[in-house]
């Protein structure tokens, strides 16, 4: 991997990280186009440890969001008046909907580095959770907010969120479809996926480094990558809130369908091999 390659890497990854078109199954594609090998552990490491700009935006945009969740979670710790504040619930939903994908990123660590690293899986995640995306528009009400947010709301996203481990679903895309069939209204779902892709993209990226700066791939790309990959996350989110506020996350759907319907045919063609 070359400085190029890192700074193409960096921007896929900012533009797709938390839109709901599958950041993984965009650099996947990057890097066979790349020439990349798909299977080498580095490449791995590298696409995970990128991701951590994209994380560092999310913490640099909710600032002020994520520091009143801290403060009102650890008072509520020991002061009973703080237990009912939305921060500090919001701050035990964030811990609790990371679980099961924490778990699962744990065991099926192989299986997610292996076997779904494959274009065939992207293709499929593409297209598949595009069907889910458009029913949780079609039947969402949108009647909650932050406020009435849950602890069943965060443990059902946390559980869908697992899906998002499978190139081409999105973690975005599953999150925010996962709170619209909940009865949350689009703004609140898409602020919970981005609360929630801190811890759980933070630790997949601070596991992976070892692997990345452990092969070919040198630092110099990784921090290439990485604040390319933060300055252009850092404008995705701001344009991302902004849409989500009057348009359906359905808009994704046509685009996500055209990518896997292409992908198949390169695939069936021979054109490109799907590792």
């Amino acid at each position: 991997m070359n400085y190029f390659d890192a700074v193409i890497l960096g921007i896929v990854e900012g533009l797709t990280e938390f839109l709901p078109v599958s950041s993984t199954g965009h650099l996947t594609i990057a890097e066979k186009i790349l020439g990349l090998d798909l299977a080498d552990p580095a490449v791995t490491g590298f696409t995970a440890v990128i991701q951590m700009g994209a994380i560092a935006a999310v913490i640099l945009y909710f600032a002020g969001d994520i520091w009143r969740i801290i403060k009102a979670w650890s008072l509520g710790l020991v002061k009973p008046e703080y237990r009912g504040q939305v921060d500090h619930r919001l701050g035990w939903y964030v811990i609790v909907g990371t679980i099961p994908v924490g778990i699962a990123g744990l065991l099926l660590k192989d299986v997610i580095t292996g076997d779904l690293r494959s274009l065939w899986v992207v293709a499929a995640g593409l297209i598949g959770w595009s069907a889910v995306m458009w029913f949780a528009e079609r039947s969402a009400r949108q009647a909650r907010g932050e406020k009435e947010l849950g602890m069943v709301d965060a443990i059902v996203v946390g559980v869908v969120q697992v899906f998002a481990l499978v190139p081409g679903v999105s973690r975005s895309g599953a999150t925010i479809s996962a709170g619209l069939l909940r009865g949350l209204d689009r703004v609140t779902a898409t602020r919970l996926s981005f609360f929630l892709s801190i811890p759980a993209l933070l630790a997949a990226g601070l596991f992976e480094l070892k692997d990345a700066l452990g092969g070919d791939i040198g630092l110099g790309e990784t921090l290439v990558g990485t604040v390319v990959s933060f300055i252009v996350a850092y404008a995705s989110i701001a344009w991302l809130l902004r849409f989500v506020a009057h348009h359906s996350i359905a808009w994704f759907v046509p685009y996500r369908v055209v990518l896997g319907l292409l992908l198949l045919v390169l695939l069936g063609t021979g054109a490109m091999s799907a590792t």
